[in-house]
């Protein structure tokens, strides 16, 4: 068995037996090494350069933390939920719920796509923007497994297919950049056109989330959600610094390309407005942290895990070992290029990290078996975006269990990323098997 294989499996089990993320990264990155033929020292030395990797995020992660703490006591968050409670007419009916639900969940998806591309801000809005809506969601009883897909939905779909903000990185300068490196004669416009196909098994996932899956209504203890949230006062001066505060955040993130400086410059005009001075800065500092810890952690031992298993140089003995299980069968040869790219990810949580890992095999691979370019390039960049949805390290999985667990009431594993690997990697497997066939 290959390393790769036997310790993302390992890294899943857990995750699966409630085991915390962060152990079972650590655990299956040691198992990597061991299983890979290094020894104990080395795995150990790998995975600490490999922690590094992952120190930028988790800053990240702490500071937007404390930021979204310190919107909630500015009193613009009470502001929102307020403004939809009085839509709803104080009770919920069954029409202004139905209407309010659909709104929510459009608004929301508009966001996460927007997030990658017009405001290229990635995950920074969900710890911000969802927990203030955690009261709304539990009134309209919105199943937050489906919050999760629509998010999810937004954050990698985009990317695919627009090759603007995020899309362009992951398309142009990543995705185009390796192809041709390793001898596809492959042009810019090409490439969202190849990726349309896998695209559309995203909308077919999410389809299926939004009126099969998670259709019906599901409780949640509103005691739970009216503890994690601050009712403030508003204040017309305070809202206004919140919103300045976003504004200005948003800016010095689209300048520097930081969240970490976004998220502080956010901060410290609230500290110096004196807009929380009836709460004390390092309570809302600490707050923030002790809400994001764990997905920092998570994105911490991430890095470490994958640097183990770069380290091995088992992943491409896995793809290797492809050319003496398929023979010539083309449409098996395109499952497996899709089903070891999904493992691959699945381990590493990033599509964008993946594909200078697998394109370097896969794309001669892909020509030895006579695949045109559009299917070459539809089956790398399948093959990287898989797994990216259903990950348990993957930002796009951490960021809506960021915002939707504010209350504790969505437990990452079972409401994040299962949801989203049933919905998102299994209709990805199908038509990114179809775009290799047919294009």
């Amino acid at each position: 068995m290959n390393a790769v294989v036997i310790a993302v499996c390992l890294m899943l089990a857990l995750s699966l037996a409630r085991v915390n993320v962060v152990i079972a990264l650590t655990i299956s990155a040691l198992v990597a090494g061991l299983v890979g033929g290094m020894d104990l020292h080395q795995t150990i030395d790998a995975f600490n350069v490999g922690l590094g990797g992952g120190a930028q995020i988790a800053l990240s992660y702490a500071l937007l933390g404390a930021f979204a703490v310190a919107l909630s006591h500015s009193g613009l968050t009470t502001l929102i939920s307020k403004s939809i409670i009085v839509s709803l007419g104080q009770q919920p009916t069954h029409q202004n719920t139905r209407w309010i639900r659909w709104l929510l969940l459009l608004a929301l998806l508009a966001m996460s796509m927007a997030s990658q591309n017009i405001l290229p801000i990635h995950i920074a809005f969900i710890p911000i923007l969802v927990p203030p809506l955690l009261h709304i969601m539990s009134k309209l009883q919105l199943d937050r497994r489906l919050v999760a897909c629509v998010l999810t939905f937004g954050l990698v779909t985009t990317y695919m297919i627009l090759p603007i903000g995020f899309g362009g990185i992951f398309l142009n300068d990543i995705l185009l950049s390796n192809l041709t490196i390793n001898g596809l004669a492959a042009h810019r416009e090409q490439i969202p056109a190849a990726m349309l196909i896998p695209a559309a098994g995203m909308l077919v996932g999410l389809l299926c989330a939004v009126l099969i899956s998670y259709r019906k209504p599901r409780q949640y203890d509103e005691a739970k959600v009216l503890a994690a949230e601050s009712e403030e006062t508003l204040n017309k001066r305070n809202i206004a610094i919140a919103a300045l505060a976003i504004l200005a955040t948003l800016l010095v993130q689209l300048q520097t390309d930081s969240m970490i400086f976004g998220a502080l410059i956010g901060f410290m005009i609230f500290s110096f407005s004196g807009a929380l001075k009836h709460v004390a800065d390092q309570d809302i500092f600490n707050q923030g942290v002790r809400m994001m810890a764990n997905i920092g952690f998570i994105m911490i031992s991430a890095a470490g895990f994958a640097a183990v298993v770069k380290a091995t140089g088992e992943v491409g003995t896995l793809v290797a070992s492809l050319s003496g299980i398929i023979g010539d069968n083309k449409a098996l040869a395109a499952f497996l290029m899709l089903l070891v790219g999904l493992l691959i990810t699945m381990g590493i949580g990033s599509s964008f990290s993946t594909i200078p890992i697998i394109a370097t095999i896969y794309v001669p691979l892909a020509l030895s078996f006579g695949f045109s370019i559009p299917a070459t390039i539809a089956l790398v960049g399948t093959a990287a975006a898989l797994g990216d949805a259903g990950s348990p390290a993957s930002d796009s999985t951490l960021g809506p269990t960021a915002g939707l667990n504010a209350d504790g009431q969505h437990d990452h594993i079972r409401d994040s990323v299962i949801p989203t690997f049933i919905h998102y990697n299994i209709p990805l497997l199908v038509f990114g098997w179809i775009a290799a066939m047919v294009l």
